[in-house]
């Protein structure tokens, strides 16, 4: 499989950035990691090795990169204006100059997929709902789709920006996304088993909105044996790529 690892100054940040590319070509996927991770996660817990074939057959290409979690939504101390300003920085880091440098190494032209696990699962959200124009496939696990469920007693303009569930709420019926969501391809998956209570809520938050919408997507609730951990995202990975590779 060919792999090369980037690390490239982001002027938005004004920081050294790292990601690391695995194939050559095929569908561009934009892989998040889950809270506080790194580049090197996704392939670390076996994730990349579970669509290796389609990697090296030239069918997907991953695009797996670092957050900055650390000093956002895990500084449970930090001033949550500050944090959610930052978060923003960091949001445009990944859609003005990562994704720009993406198209540009993969060439193919498509739309990309987003998809994490847990933490990464909200971010891949939040990137596909608030840019149906750069991503037609969403593939988010165990997710939470409401800022409000991880930071409590605050809510800006960033927060409401970087909320699927507030801003899809108040989406007129007649705005141009709405018909780039309906012609996506939208996965949403969680488990009913140990850590996932939170995520069952945001899940079905957004499940709700959608709904109401009438925006079509694949919403998942997997069984009670089912835990918020890598070897169910694992299976879970598998199975709904199979789903969307298929179609």
């Amino acid at each position: 499989m060919e792999t090369k690892v980037y690390k490239e100054h982001s002027k938005i940040l004004d920081r050294d950035m790292e990601f690391k590319v695995y194939g050559h070509g095929g569908k561009p996927v934009l892989v998040v990691p889950s809270q506080n991770g790194r580049y090197f996660d996704f392939e670390n817990f076996g994730m990349v090795d579970v669509c290796a074939a389609e990697i090296e057959a030239g069918k997907l290409q991953l695009f797996s990169f670092d957050t900055i979690d650390a000093e956002t939504w895990s500084d449970e101390w930090g001033d949550p204006g500050r944090r959610m300003a930052l978060h923003e920085k960091w949001f445009h880091y990944v859609i003005d100059e990562l994704y720009p440098r993406m198209m540009e190494i993969n060439g193919s032209g498509q739309k990309a997929m987003a998809t994490g696990c847990s933490m990464g699962a909200y971010h891949a959200a939040n990137f596909f709902f608030r840019h149906p124009d750069l991503f037609d496939t969403l593939i988010a696990l165990s997710g939470i789709y409401d800022p409000t469920l991880m930071i409590h007693g605050y809510f800006d303009e960033n927060m409401y920006m970087n909320s699927p569930v507030h801003s899809l709420r108040n989406m007129p019926a007649d705005h141009p996304y709405m018909d780039l969501y309906r012609k996506s391809k939208i996965i949403i998956c969680v488990g009913q088993g140990a850590w996932e209570d939170l995520m069952l809520v945001g899940t079905r938050e957004l499940d709700e909105v959608l709904c109401q919408k009438g925006i079509p997507a694949w919403i998942d609730y997997w069984g009670y044996d089912v835990d918020h951990d890598w070897p169910w995202w694992r299976k879970q990975w598998r199975y709904f790529l199979d789903r969307v590779l298929g179609e």
